[in-house]
């Protein structure tokens, strides 16, 4: 194992962070990548991430550079994931990194991180999953499964900053709209004859399945909410999430938009940040709506708040109510979160309750700063 100690910050010039999981994921590591802004002044710092995310990754300033590498094998022979590969490899060998930091902990990172043979190379150790007898750890720098004390996944990603000797700085994700995202934002605001600040931001999607709440439950507590406030709701999503917003779409009562499949991260960031509240599973759209300082409802199934929730805002998290009474013992693969369908049995009345709350809390917030504003006159 490597002294860090020894390690003079003034020569590292460049740093590469492999983080190639989702959006939320991306959001999380953020704050790594501040921190390691803050000790390493003279770096520029790379980012190696999922191909649809680079943008994004460049746009909110995460990273100086984003290099897309894609681990999938769909439509790929072996032969062209080889290639894709090799010159991969190629190209960050070529960029002569002096630190390597692998929060991705996966068996294609590790191995990745082992070709490109920077001198200074952090990963965990335990990984998250058990090596196999004939897998190897690159790296000469251990970083423990979660530093600085913390539950949350959050701070698995901010581990490697303990390893490296580096003291915790920032602890929050935030983000902020770009100036085209938000030109953008105005834009579907207008066209959808809604206000900043008035509007619910609705995400009923998630990469899994097994964590998205009933579309028709979705439809019923956006009618509740304009009902009782007349806030109207904007649905958002990805492309692949077009049959669950139009089952929304179709139940809803009330006046519903809907940008689902059809705006750019970019554009969702500025337009999270201009919602009232958000209101959604536990997704990348969640974590990206808290990181721009929007308060949350989250929806969770067999994921754990405690582990997965919002950071740094008012929020309110539901879980289903135990112990399990399982509602799908034919689709369920117990302790995998993208495998189960505990989300399901989150009872409306509780979510309806939960999204009231934090509307209250919201508003009680705003009057107070209101009034500490009025008394500084």
């Amino acid at each position: 194992m490597l002294n860090i100690s020894m390690v003079d910050r003034q020569t590292i010039k460049s740093i590469l962070v492999i983080q190639t999981k989702y959006i939320g994921d991306i959001i999380l590591t953020s704050v790594l990548v501040r921190n390691l802004r803050l000790a390493y002044p003279n770096a520029a710092i790379a980012m190696l991430c999922a191909p649809g995310l680079r943008d994004f990754v460049t746009s909110q300033n995460i990273a100086d550079v984003a290099i897309g590498f894609d681990g999938r094998s769909a439509g790929r022979s072996l032969l062209q994931r080889m290639k894709e590969y090799s010159s991969l490899v190629a190209d960050l060998r070529r960029r002569k990194f002096d630190l390597t930091i692998d929060v991705t902990d996966s068996k294609t990172s590790r191995i990745l991180h082992r070709s490109i043979g920077a001198p200074l190379r952090v990963g965990y150790t335990p990984p998250e999953k058990p090596l196999k007898f004939w897998e190897g750890q690159p790296a000469n720098i251990f970083a423990k499964p979660f530093g600085h004390g913390g539950a949350h996944y959050l701070y698995r990603y901010l581990s490697p900053l303990e390893a490296l000797g580096i003291e915790l700085r920032e602890v929050t994700p935030r983000l902020e709209p770009t100036p085209v995202g938000r030109s953008a934002s105005t834009q579907v605001l207008a066209q959808s004859k809604l206000a900043v600040k008035a509007f619910v931001a609705v995400h009923a999607g998630a990469r899994f399945e097994g964590r998205c709440w009933q579309p028709e439950r979705f439809a019923a507590i956006i009618d509740e909410v304009y009902a009782a406030t007349g806030l109207r709701s904007l649905l958002v999503g990805g492309p692949n999430e077009g049959s669950t917003a139009q089952t929304i779409l179709d139940m809803a009562a009330s006046p519903l938009a809907s940008v689902v499949g059809k705006i750019s991260l970019e554009t969702l960031t500025a337009l999270l940040a201009d919602a009232f509240i958000f209101l959604g599973n536990e997704s990348g759209p969640m974590h990206l709506a808290a990181s721009v300082g929007t308060p949350v409802v989250g929806l969770y199934g067999l994921t754990p708040p405690d582990i997965w929730g919002p950071l740094g805002v008012l929020h309110r998290t539901v879980e289903p109510p135990l112990p399990c009474q399982c509602i799908a013992p034919d689709l369920c693969k117990p302790g995998n979160p993208g495998g189960v369908y505990c989300v399901h049995r989150l009872p409306f009345a509780k979510v309806a309750q939960a999204t009231r709350d934090l509307m209250d809390a919201v508003r009680q917030q705003a009057n107070e700063t209101a009034n500490q504003t009025d008394s500084l006159r």
